[in-house]
């Protein structure tokens, strides 16, 4: 009865006829080895400065938009409180994976709970669906404050915000369920060895012996129906917003109305570009080396949350405002 741990852990060093026989009939391992960025585990170190910088960014940049917003009375509407949901989607999204990421890096601390795997993997599913429904909420906010302002405060008042919020977070929690519940029901039998540096989904289920194909099928779902249809609503938004701006008089007139969503524009590019990317190269990029898979899967979850707050700090001037005013020039 204790053979069957660790056959798993050393299963795939041994001949397929040993291993397949010592693990038939394992259903789950108590615990998952996390290899890091295979290939590369000599740079890890060196790999987790760039990666600890981007991290420190992302909280000191979100948790300042998040304070600039609560302290400023101006900034209370509904621009920015889907900032602020922004930034908390960010701060949970670096740090559900990062943590563990830094500790495999510095410590060599490899282990991770079966559970846990599969609550990270949870977590990183729901908190990008839900970035995904807030940018589509945010460029729905420009489309009306720029296609019929006269209506903007009252067709999304206060409570038009909270109910949009809420129904933000329910979706990205209902559909982020059945990752984890697939993820459970798989025999893994061969090998409990992921090689990323997180519970990635499909790197997780590519490890069951079984017929997987619920779970690519699920995975497409996410990313051609669930993120396609977010970016076809964003991409009609915007349409609507462009031939309003073209309307516009004067050329000052469209370059002023366009730069008030200008940074949000900016935060979907970063946003879909690496999540896109990241997926399809996933499922479709057999030729390119394992490594650069694992940074591009990193990369998304990391450079987004790090990019937003530089972004809407450069690019809106309330916040550049009461940044100067937090952090006055001392030689003025």
């Amino acid at each position: 009865m204790q053979e069957t741990p660790f056959s798993l852990r050393v299963g795939h060093l041994l001949p397929n006829s040993m291993s397949d026989s010592n693990t038939t009939d394992f259903t789950n391992p108590s615990t998952f080895i996390l290899l890091g960025i295979p290939g590369l585990e000599a740079a890890h170190v060196w790999i987790s400065i760039p990666f600890c910088i981007m991290y420190s960014i992302a909280i000191l940049g979100n948790f300042t938009i998040l304070f600039i917003v609560k302290m400023e009375q101006s900034l209370h509407v509904p621009m920015y409180y889907f900032l602020c949901m922004l930034a908390v989607t960010d701060l949970v999204l670096s740090t559900s994976i990062l943590p563990k990421t830094l500790s495999i890096f510095w410590f060599n601390s490899r282990e991770v709970d079966f559970s846990a795997c599969l609550t990270q993997m949870y977590f990183i599913h729901c908190f990008s669906a839900m970035e995904s429904g807030i940018l589509v909420a945010t460029a729905v906010d420009r489309y009306v404050a720029i296609c019929d302002p006269l209506r903007h405060f009252t067709s999304l008042s206060n409570p038009v915000v909270a109910k949009v919020g809420l129904a933000v977070v329910l979706r990205g929690c209902m559909l982020a369920l059945p990752a984890p519940f697939l993820s459970r029901q798989w025999p893994y039998c061969r090998t409990n060895v992921i090689r990323h540096t997180h519970c990635e989904y499909m790197a997780v289920v590519k490890l069951a012996c079984a017929d997987i194909r619920v779970s690519s099928y699920y995975g497409l779902f996410m990313v051609f129906f669930v993120t396609g249809l977010d970016v076809l609503f964003i991409t009609v938004s915007y349409t609507q917003i462009l031939r309003a701006l073209f309307r516009l008089p004067t050329k000052d007139a469209r370059l002023k109305t366009f730069g008030t969503c200008s940074s949000h524009f900016c935060a979907i590019l970063a946003f879909y570009i690496s999540s896109l990317f990241s997926s399809l190269m996933h499922r479709y990029g057999h030729y390119v080396a394992l490594h650069f898979h694992v940074l591009m899967a990193n990369m998304y979850l990391l450079v987004p949350p790090m990019l937003n707050p530089i972004i809407y700090g450069v690019r809106t001037k309330q916040i550049q405002d009461r940044l100067l005013w937090l952090f006055p020039n001392k030689g003025t």
